[in-house]
């Protein structure tokens, strides 16, 4: 018997992953774009300057999405026509999938400039908005000091703004804004107008609330043109180009959160929108790839199949406190050391685990691997992959330079075959196959031995 069948007889089935298609989570659209132009008039009536240009984007439930370009990309006129704030010339603006006539009250916005009124208290600045939806004063009064303990302003409730600085006047702006409870909050470059330590420290502060999963709103539109900001904070980022306005390309921050700069996935983001930022002629891809080293191949991948990685998960996630005894994991499953530690070796390779004086631990993003869904463990194994396994980023960065998107087997053999034995070089590529094609890197057609990026990729 094999090690997989020997696995899948101890294992069963993969219950947690079998029958969850339906249940799902499906992403809804809070806020849709279609094909908006905004243009403003001349002076004297010599015709009119555009500003935007077919735009269409969307702005889904539980994902920040960053804005971002540089000047004269129409940033901050998007965020008032999806606001509400003024009509597009062309196209239109759908809030909850229903056409946007007025300004739009599922959103509240954070601007630049703090705009407080100099004459009202933080409290009476804080309370502005719920005043003009005609909430009484006792409720306005309760909501107003759970917003002002919220961004840290507490025993300042009867201050003026001529007495704070400009964080604590912005976090002003931040509470009056979360007192909607909007479902999306606008933010319009919100961090600019302060000095590099706070706008860094109240920037900490609002991606902590949100990772949290305290933070008053469903979803965050940010406009930046600071590139690391983006990368920090969003799920996804719009790239627009200039003269006039146009999306060219978004990207998705493939990170777990909260998003560490020191992570070298990090850096490569940024890196890489900064050549899209500085190179208009540049296309925007959707996948980025880290750097890698020359020595990709030369450290073997355990040979493992990834039903058998999310199995062994599976099993940890059910004992207490999402941990197992290798000894004791071992003689429940009948196999022997040397069959167990390579698929432990791969869920560590993958972050999904790690090990400790004879014990296994998965990592919080193992236990989400263990116990989502088919799509989302689909996800999850491929941002894991492109993080953690060099050699699958150096196979997918091959088929990317070439015009076809594809490669024959036996380049990627020869590869390998400068750093380990002939025969192991067939069992390599098999197993890089397996992870590749479930993590949706590439695709291999046995009968023509050749990698193909999948086609969606391949026609970007």
């Amino acid at each position: 018997m094999t090690v997989d069948s020997q696995w899948y007889s101890s294992l069963g089935s993969l219950r947690k992953k079998s029958g969850l298609i339906s249940n799902t989570a499906i992403m809804t659209d809070l806020i849709t774009v279609e094909g908006v132009n905004k243009s403003f008039p001349l002076p004297s009536g010599k015709g009119e300057f555009p500003v935007l240009s077919n735009v269409s984007l969307t702005v889904r439930l539980g994902e920040v999405v960053a804005l971002l370009g540089r000047s004269g990309s129409g940033k901050s006129t998007l965020l008032r026509i999806m606001a509400g704030l003024i009509s597009p010339s062309q196209g239109r603006v759908l809030s909850n999938g229903k056409p946007l006539r007025g300004a739009n009250d599922d959103v509240a916005m954070v601007f630049q400039s703090f705009a407080l009124l100099p004459w009202l208290t933080v409290k009476e600045n804080v309370e502005l908005g719920l005043d003009a939806r005609g909430v009484g004063r006792d409720e306005r009064a309760i909501k107003a000091l759970r917003a002002i303990d919220l961004v840290g302003l507490d025993g300042f409730e009867s201050a003026y703004p001529k007495e704070l600085s400009g964080g604590m006047k912005q976090r002003v702006g931040f509470a009056r804004a979360f007192v909607l409870e909007p479902q999306i909050l606008f933010m319009d470059e919100p961090f600019s107008a302060l000095d590099v330590l706070t706008s860094e420290n109240l920037r900490g502060e609002i991606d902590d609330l949100w990772n949290a999963k305290t933070f008053p709103a469903k979803s965050i539109l940010i406009v930046t043109h600071n590139i690391e900001e983006a990368v920090f904070l969003a799920d996804r980022v719009i790239i627009l180009g200039s003269n006039p306005g146009c999306i060219r390309g978004e990207l998705a921050i493939d990170l777990p959160r909260p998003h560490e700069r020191t992570d070298p996935r990090f850096k490569a983001l940024v890196d890489y929108i900064y050549s899209i930022i500085t190179n208009p002629e540049i296309e925007v891809t959707a996948r980025v790839l880290a750097p890698v080293l020359a020595s990709a191949y030369a450290k073997p991948l355990p040979h493992v199949r990834v039903g058998t990685i999310s199995g062994l998960l599976e099993l940890i996630v059910d004992q207490p406190e999402g941990t197992d005894d290798l000894p004791r994991l071992a003689e429940s499953l009948k196999l022997a050391v040397d069959d167990l530690l390579p698929i432990v070796d791969a869920a560590i390779l993958l972050g999904f685990a790690t090990t400790s004086a004879g014990d296994i631990y998965l990592t919080p993003v193992g236990q989400d691997f263990a116990t989502t869904t088919i799509l989302r463990s689909k996800e999850l194994f491929q941002q894991q992959a492109l993080q953690n396994v060099p050699v699958l980023v150096s196979m997918v960065q091959t088929l990317q330079e070439k015009r076809s998107g594809s490669m024959r087997k036996d380049f990627f053999l020869d590869l390998w075959s400068e750093h380990v034995p002939a025969a192991e070089t067939e069992r390599q590529f098999a197993t890089a196959v397996d992870w590749g094609r479930y993590a949706e890197l590439f695709e291999y057609d046995a009968s023509e031995e050749r990698l193909y990026l999948p086609q969606e990729a391949a026609v970007e």
